[in-house]
């Protein structure tokens, strides 16, 4: 009973060696097979490029210790900066704002253009009627396409109409696959040790490739100008409310003052002189309340401008001379490794009796 349980398998690669051998003709039909089927496919594919670009944000830490504090944790791979600070978005959710629904549909107007101008339109037309494809998978996908177009039912104006826009709220199933298939093509990526943001986007054109980098680059900012600068901004809306109606209101108290003096100009009366007394005392308060107005409003202007985030570009975009993918030669070489490792298996699998044998 032991005997039998302490048999092990013992592989002998010798005998897998001199099988492989025998059968080496089987590899050299596979192969011109593999290498023309998978150039076929791999060539068919079109190419793309990618732009980078790379930003630093100022920090929102604006006290000394803290200050400190963050450089130390940075220095370790930590970042505590969201921590202690006043931003509910800081840099290291940026990547996450880039799978918003509502900031990618914001990118779909961007103006878009490719070197000699045959295309020029907006990025959600340009993703639609623009992109190129595989045209082997391609009869197949509008096979599919219209089969399911059968099936399904018709989609409602509001959600499909593009002429009104995209609807983050309610899109369509089309609109949904463009939004994803933008947000594959564009990642953002946040450095913790130095906070700097790194955009990459990956488009079929070099050119467009490098304006949507760049045009990205300035939606984030502006994106973040905005809601850094949101609080007082409104602030300043307020105040040139309480300025405006406060001009109203010394104007008014000025036009009376002014009427009864020209009215009473003669009149020596106590009464008379009481009324114009009152009159201008209102009015210097009413005057007193516009200049104080007015220089709150300065000071939440002053305020937007403090709160106005400044952003250093370490990389600007640069149109891409050589494409990115798909490596071409690469995915070659790798089918041609499977396929050897595929049927190599499948002959050892076939012949196990033979190739392993146990050991007492």
């Amino acid at each position: 009973m032991n005997k039998e349980t302490d048999n092990k398998k013992i592989i002998d690669f010798n005998r897998i060696a001199k099988l492989l051998w025998e059968k080496r003709k089987v590899f050299f039909k596979v192969w011109p097979i593999v290498f023309v089927i998978s150039s076929v496919w791999i060539f068919s594919e079109p190419r793309y490029y990618s732009a980078e670009v790379s930003l630093a944000p100022e920090s929102n830490d604006g006290s000394v210790s803290g200050g400190g504090l963050s450089s130390l944790a940075s220095s370790f791979g930590l970042n505590i900066g969201g921590v202690g600070g006043h931003d509910a978005i800081y840099p290291l959710l940026y990547p996450e704002l880039f799978q918003s629904t509502e900031f990618i549909v914001s990118l779909l107007d961007i103006r878009v253009k490719n070197e000699d101008g045959s295309i020029e339109t907006d990025y959600y037309t340009y993703m639609r009627k623009f992109q190129k494809s595989n045209w082997i998978v391609k009869p197949f996908r509008l096979a599919t396409k219209y089969i399911k177009n059968l099936f399904s039912e018709k989609k409602s104006s509001a959600a499909s109409n593009a002429s009104k826009g995209v609807n983050p709220f309610h899109m369509s199933e089309d609109d949904f696959m463009l939004c994803q298939s933008i947000t594959d093509n564009i990642k953002c990526a946040h450095d913790k040790k130095t906070d700097v943001i790194t955009i990459t986007v990956k488009d079929q054109d070099p050119v467009i490739c490098a304006l949507l980098a760049d045009s990205i680059r300035y939606r984030l900012q502006n994106f973040i100008i905005q809601y850094r600068t949101s609080k007082a901004r409104l602030d300043v809306e307020y105040y040139q409310h309480l300025v405006d109606s406060s001009r109203v209101e010394y104007q008014k108290s000025a036009d009376a003052y002014s009427k009864y003096c020209d009215s009473h100009k003669d009149i020596l009366l106590q009464t008379s002189i009481q009324k114009r007394d009152e009159l201008e005392a209102d009015m210097e308060i009413k005057s007193n309340t516009y200049t104080a107005m007015q220089t709150q409003l300065q000071a939440m202007k002053a305020k937007v401008q403090e709160r106005t985030p400044a952003f250093t570009t370490l990389k600007s975009a640069t149109v891409p001379i050589k494409p990115a993918g798909p490596k071409r030669m690469l995915f070659v070489i790798g089918m041609l490794v499977l396929s050897t490792v595929c049927i190599a298996v499948w002959f050892i699998t076939k012949n196990r009796n033979t190739l392993f044998y146990e050991k007492v």
